[in-house]
This record gives structure tokens, sequence and C-alpha cells, in this order.
């Protein structure tokens, strides 16, 4: 926002300098998003190189398995190079939660299946409408399920659950691993864990966004992860 400098000489000023403030502000969210865009380009060769190894190996199977890998990194890639380029004010369509969760689910398992993990999927019939646009919806998912996949050993089951609410829609991951040591420290966005902590703090913000919120508790067994999204 900018101001039309009037009244006082006193006032004016205080005005010329708020418009000044602004300027600079909007100058250093710019260049910030074109470093972050910037960095993530550069990813793009190490991610071309593993594309070319995985293309090289010899054991299709192992091949299609770290292929699948990639193009996931690669597609995040891009998400992150989009997202930092685009303005904080702009806001895509929304999309149907149940489908998007249900081919992100069908996506990760695969790799279930290769760790023994026993899986409970309900998800309730779509269309399910919400705020958020497909890319972050899907890219929430799969981080809520990489967590599960990261910080549990194989063999451990865990569930993903969508329901429909009054206010939006519900997405619930759990597990049947040790839980979180902290769950008030990984709300935060930290982590004692061995990881940056960003991951719960990314969901959080794409939940908040949309109207709703993001909450992480210990059960009888494991851990749950709660989101709830606004309405359209």
């Amino acid at each position: 926002a900018r101001v039309t400098p009037d009244g006082p000489p006193e006032i004016r000023d205080v005005g010329a300098a708020l418009n000044q403030l602004a300027g600079r502000i909007d100058g250093l969210l710019r260049r910030e998003r074109e470093s972050v865009a910037d960095l993530s380009h550069r990813l793009r060769t190490p991610v071309t190189a593993l594309r070319l190894e995985v293309d090289a190996m010899r054991d299709r199977e192992d091949a299609a398995r770290v292929g699948t890998a990639v193009a996931s990194v690669e597609r995040m890639v891009t998400q992150v190079i989009t997202e930092a380029r685009r303005s904080g004010a702009e806001r895509g369509p929304g999309c149907d939660a149940a489908e998007v969760v249900a081919e992100r689910v069908a996506f990760w398992s695969a790799l279930a299946d290769d760790q023994n993990r026993p899986r409970s999927v309900r998800l309730s019939p779509g269309p399910l409408p919400v705020p958020v646009r497909a890319e972050d919806l899907a890219a929430l998912v799969d981080l809520l399920l990489e967590n599960v996949f990261a910080h549990t050993p194989e063999g451990t089951a865990f569930a993903v659950e969508l329901t429909g609410r009054p206010g939006g829609a519900r997405l619930t991951v759990g597990d049947e691993g040790p839980g979180f040591p902290d769950p008030g420290l990984v709300e935060r966005g930290a982590s004692g864990a061995g990881s940056t902590g960003l991951g719960l703090d990314i969901a959080r913000r794409t939940a908040e966004e949309s109207g709703g919120s993001l909450s992480v508790r210990n059960g009888p067994v494991g851990a749950r992860v709660i989101v709830d999204f606004g309405n359209p």
C-alpha cells in the first residue's frame, strides 16, 4: 500500500518515508524470490545427471524405483521455482482433495509394499473441493507421508484418512511408530530428530492459507498429523 503525502510538512515527510520503505520492501522480496528461484534452477543440473544415471542402470526394477524418486524431485524443484516467482497476492484455483490425495497415496503405496508397511486408506468420495492448488496439496501429502517413511522403521503401519467437515475438509495421516519426541517443537518448524523440521511448517502454512490449520499429536500408539482445510 502507498499513501498520498498531504497535510503539514511533518505528515508529508512521514508519508514519503512510508512510501520509500514500502518500495524497499518490495525490492527485497522480489530479489529474495529470484534468489530462491535461481538456486532451485541450479538443482536441475544434478537432478538431470541423476536421471542419466538411472537410464544407465542395468536392473530395470531398481531403475524404475529410483526413476520414480528422481521424477518426484524434479516435480518439487519445478514447484519451488514456480512458487518463488509467484507473488504472495496471487492465488491459483482450488482442487478436488479426494482426487489429489488418492493419486499421492497410490504413488507412495509402491514404496509401502517394498517396505512391507500395512496401510489403511479411507478417502471420502469426491468431489471434495478445497481452496488449495493441486500442486500445493500434492506437496503437502508428500511431505506428511515422507515423514512417516523417514522416521519410522520399515514394516511400520500407517493410515491416511480424508473426510469432509462443516468448515471444509480434514486430512489425517497417522502411523504406529515412536511418535513425536515433542509435538510442540515439531509444530514450530524445528526438529530434534536429525531433520530440518521444515516439512510440517510448510504443510502448516498451506493449511492456514486455505483458512484451516495443522496440528500434531501423539496417540496411544504412534503419531498423528491432522490438517484442516477451509471452504473454497
